[in-house]
């Protein structure tokens, strides 16, 4: 921060500790019912954009139910109507979101729109995207997935060079970035400040006009360019272009910046090239296996993840089974390799959601159950494979083993179709913290025994690799190996603490709690013999 005739200028923050320019260097229903201990990774967030169309907002509220899996605490779009910029947002799935109602109060060619799961910042209708800001240029509005390792660091200096923030998301920091660029033209103030990120982005962003797809350095996120008739529309996987029958273009490249307008697309690729580290987790359970990312058919990936795993010890069974959803290509995979039968062992209620996403940890036992019911048909006296796409804590895996094992199975074999996870995600992924992490913990010969299996195999790092057809360099496998490609957050940790404005708006709200709750706390609880009064507590 200089002083320039009287007037602080804020320049670019680039003095951070990785030197002057950054290498290569994100949603919540009012009640949930979640296994708060579940086997996988939680996900992320899905961006989708149009432009050229009358109907943008109809077709993003498509492509955003499209891309649900990818985040289900929040949803928002924001259109724009001759320049104008009119936006809604709430908490909760796309669909509860979105009414009919409050769609068509979404006019314009050109919209937006965000999927959220909370890997940075908290689930309030604050941090719910796309973020919307006037200032002194207009308005602009950005949408992003993916996490930045130095967002804290640059959040303080924004705040020390006086600038206020009205959420706790990590891509505030980009507005704000964006905002102070003295550039002439909104594409290379956006350019300006995504030079200054350093981490995970796939982002949407747009000042009424045009709008901005950009993917980081590394290419991390998917994102995906599409058209449909005259329109352009990006999507963070193609199963978004596909509801929508929009042709596939291709996929927006790692460190290009895009800027689609009415009259067509102008590419630019800002950054110095680096070698790609896409997210491999994008294969294994991300992304969904209808999409292709990458420039890989997810499916076949996780086909192949299967047919890998068969060869990884071996063992006679009776049926191949997958905790589903997102394990069944690995099972058929694993089933065509070995020659066992696949059978449906579990029957999953798709009514409930992917419950595991939401963030509150108020349900704890019966999740699992209210999600999978064990086939017992297809369990009883058999000898099963169960396959699974990842374990994180391991607690319901373990409640799905019993399962098996109260309904009569003779033997269980637990595959993985990927590698043990021993390392969080700093890049938009929410992996607990390491000492959560079972495979962090304990040894597969401890799991064995800890889950009550008769074997457990997981795949290898160097199969998972060889499934994708990619080289390994061109992989981000810190989860796995603790080899993180950037800098990490505890790297730009300045050490200071700061109280944050927490929104209760949005908050469930149970009547008889709540009043005996706020009774508990006051005088007038007192008076009626709810708490004790002061001299008695002190007694």
């Amino acid at each position: 921060m200089e002083s320039v005739d009287g007037e602080h200028a804020f320049k670019p923050l680039s003095n951070s500790p990785s030197g002057d320019a950054p290498p290569g260097s994100s949603c919540h229903a009012p009640i949930v019912i979640r296994d708060s201990t579940d086997d996988h990774v939680r996900d992320e967030c899905g961006v989708f954009g149009v432009i050229g169309h009358e109907e943008s907002a109809a077709l993003t509220y498509l492509g955003l139910r499209a891309l649900q899996h990818r985040g289900q605490e929040g949803a928002g779009i924001v259109c724009s109507d001759e320049g104008q910029l009119n936006m809604h947002r709430g908490t909760g799935l796309v669909d509860e979101v979105m009414k009919p109602h409050k769609l068509a109060r979404l006019r314009g060619d050109l919209a937006i729109g965000h999927v959220r799961y909370s890997t940075f910042g908290t689930s309030e209708l604050k941090n719910v995207q796309p973020l919307a800001v006037d200032y002194s240029r207009g308005s602009m509005a950005l949408g992003h997935n993916g996490n930045l390792v130095n967002a804290k660091f640059l959040r303080e200096r924004l705040e020390e060079d006086g600038a206020i923030f009205q959420s706790t998301t990590d891509s505030e920091v980009i507005i704000q970035l964006i905002a102070r660029s003295k550039q002439e033209r909104f594409l290379d103030c956006c350019i300006e400040a995504l030079k200054q990120v350093i981490g995970a982005y796939s982002v949407l962003a747009t000042n009424g006009d045009y709008i901005v797809a950009a993917r980081d350095p590394q290419g991390m996120r998917p994102l995906w360019l599409g058209r449909l008739g005259d329109a352009y529309i990006v999507a963070s996987e193609t199963c978004g272009l596909d509801i929508i029958n929009a042709d596939w273009l291709r996929e927006i490249e790692p460190g290009e910046v895009v800027c689609i307008s009415r009259d067509g697309i102008e590419s630019i690729k800002p950054f110095p090239k680096t070698t790609p580290r896409s997210c491999i987790f994008e294969f294994v359970y991300v992304a969904r296996p209808d999409s292709h990312i990458f420039g890989k058919s997810v499916d076949e990936v996780r086909k192949q993840l299967g047919r890998n795993l068969a060869k990884v010890r071996p063992v006679e069974a009776d049926v191949v089974m997958a905790v589903p959803d997102s394990s069944n290509p690995a099972a058929l995979g694993y089933s065509h390799e070995s020659g066992i039968p696949f059978d449906m062992g579990f029957i999953r209620n798709h009514y409930v959601g992917r419950t595991f996403i939401e963030p509150d940890q108020t349900i704890r036992d019966f999740g699992v159950r209210v999600k999978l019911n064990p086939a017992r048909s297809a369990i009883e006296g058999k000898r099963i494979v169960l396959i699974d796409d990842s374990i994180v804590r391991g607690t319901t895996a373990k409640k799905i083993i019993t399962m098996l094992h109260k309904c009569g199975a003779k033997e269980v074999h637990f595959r993985v179709s990927c590698p043990p996870i021993i390392s969080p995600c700093h890049y938009g992924i929410d992996t607990p913290n390491s000492h959560e992490l079972i495979a962090h913990q304990m040894t597969v010969e401890e799991m064995e025994e800890h889950f009550g299996v008769d074997s457990l195999a997981y795949q290898s790092i160097e199969g998972l690799v060889e499934a994708t057809g990619i080289p390994h360099s061109n992989f981000c496998l810190a989860c796995f190996n603790q080899e993180y490609p950037t800098l990490l957050p505890k790297d730009f940790d300045s050490g200071k603490t700061h109280r944050r404005v927490i929104d209760r708006s949005a908050d469930s709200y149970d009547e008889d709690t709540s009043r005996r709750t706020f009774l508990e706390r006051t005088a007038l609880g007192t008076l009626i013999g709810l708490t004790a009064s002061p001299s008695k507590k002190g007694s």
